[in-house]
């Protein structure tokens, strides 16, 4: 007894739940033998007069197909009925080839049929046909010596089993097809309650994979960057002047090993393992100055300007300002040419954060490092940095400079809250040298 509890807490069916589910499956099988019970029923008519077998017969046969041609086996029947009451039926109780069957019950197994599986606008009209053909049958079978009592008798039970019945299998039929299609219904919703699912897991991972593909990009064309200037700046020192070479050799180990700890940091965002050890923390706005400093060593002139009062940034915002300098200072080394001067611009505004990285690009000859259009192409780099700005409600404008026209610069404005203890007015500018 406690397996048999634990087998249906566990949501495995029953022996009944099998056995319906078993007879679904195999549906010629229930109706060939309700079809052949309606024959044995009637055994007792036509032992006793062969010639009543064909419509008990043919009766059999509209259930045995009323699954597959529902309308078409009742309409059959009641015609056969119709034909019984009318030719079968008579007072002195004569046997007839078409008098009436235990077999004719198949009327109501088809009532019930057209109901289960049919709309009301069809199975209705064949109601009050079956009520209609079952008042013919009182009707017509009339007990003529009964008198009185009865009579009356008689015309209460003849209504109770002639009129009853076909109601009680509309009502069985209807309230079935109702049961099945609610059930219908509700596995259709959930399966396309499942799909939104799956729909909704796979946009959210392709939004984590963007993620994380934008800050791999970030990382390591930075880091790499950095490391690949320093390695050329040291081959090209390390005979001249070895110290410098050394020095090199230096900020590459600390450049990779800085690069290895933040892909470290973005890598525990895959691991499964909650117990995995503690991230580090991700960079902020207030770290740009020493992004300014690590490119200033590795050999670029990069000067950078602070305007009005610092204020404290929320950690994806703070996060989205550092990686856009970040990205931004690492297409400077990479396009701009040998020799290119490169300033970064923060401006804290009252509703936004200003961020402004431009060049002089004098390695690019005067023209537009991206070509020689006024606009530059979309990669990665750039691609990322609209994205993270997005996140926020910003913008990025990436461009030729304007004044002087040689360079490029990168502006991103980046809404943020007004915070209580910002002053009403006023600025304040600080250069880094």
């Amino acid at each position: 007894m406690r397996d048999a509890t634990a087998q249906d807490q566990a949501g495995y069916p029953g022996p009944m739940e099998g056995l319906y589910a078993w007879l679904r499956r195999h549906p010629w099988l229930v109706d060939g033998t309700l079809a052949a019970f309606l024959l044995a029923g009637a055994a007792n008519a036509y032992l006793g007069d062969v010639p009543v077998l064909p419509a008990s017969l043919a009766l059999a046969g509209t259930v045995a197909v009323r699954r597959r041609f529902p309308l078409a086996a009742y309409a059959v029947a009641l015609a056969i009925g119709l034909t019984q009451v009318i030719v079968g039926i008579s007072d002195t109780y004569t046997n007839s080839p078409l008098q009436p069957t235990f077999a004719d019950a198949g009327i109501l197994v088809l009532l019930y049929t057209v109901a289960a599986q049919r709309p009301r606008r069809f199975s209705l009209p064949g109601l009050a046909a079956c009520v209609a053909l079952f008042l013919a049958v009182v009707i017509r079978y009339n007990p003529g010596g009964a008198q009185g009592q009865h009579h009356l008798e008689f015309f209460l039970v003849t209504a109770m089993l002639y009129l009853l019945a076909p109601t009680s299998a509309w009502v069985l039929g209807d309230s079935m097809g109702y049961r099945r299609a609610y059930s219908a219904g509700l596995e259709e919703r959930a399966v396309r309650a499942e799909r939104e699912r799956d729909a909704q897991a796979q946009i959210a991972a392709a939004a984590e994979r963007a993620r994380i593909a934008r800050e791999l990009h970030d990382v390591i064309a930075h880091n790499l960057s950095v490391m690949v200037v320093q390695a050329d700046g040291g081959a090209y020192a390390f005979d001249a002047a070895p110290e410098r070479s050394r020095q090199a050799l230096v900020e590459i180990g600390r450049t990779g090993r800085q690069a290895l700890a933040e892909m470290s940091s973005l890598l525990g965002v895959l691991r499964a393992d909650r117990e995995a050890a503690p991230l580090t923390p991700q960079p902020a706005a207030a770290e740009i100055t020493q992004l300014v400093i690590q490119a200033r060593e590795a050999g670029m002139n990069v000067s950078q300007t602070v305007q009005g009062p610092v204020r404290s940034l929320p950690g994806g915002l703070s996060l989205a300002a550092y990686r856009i300098v970040q990205e931004a200072l690492t297409n400077v080394r990479k396009h701009a040419g040998p020799g290119a001067a490169a300033e970064v611009t923060l401006r804290y505004g009252q509703d936004e954060l200003l961020v402004r990285v431009a060049d002089d690009g004098r390695g690019t000859g005067g023209l537009p490092r991206y070509g020689t259009g006024r606009t530059a192409p979309e990669g990665h780099g750039l691609a990322g940095m609209r994205e993270r700005a997005a996140i926020y409600g910003g913008t990025i404008q990436a461009g030729p400079r304007p004044r002087p026209a040689i360079g490029f610069e990168v502006t991103a404005r980046l809404p943020v809250a007004p915070s209580a203890g910002d002053p009403p007015g006023g600025s304040l500018s600080r250069g880094v040298a």
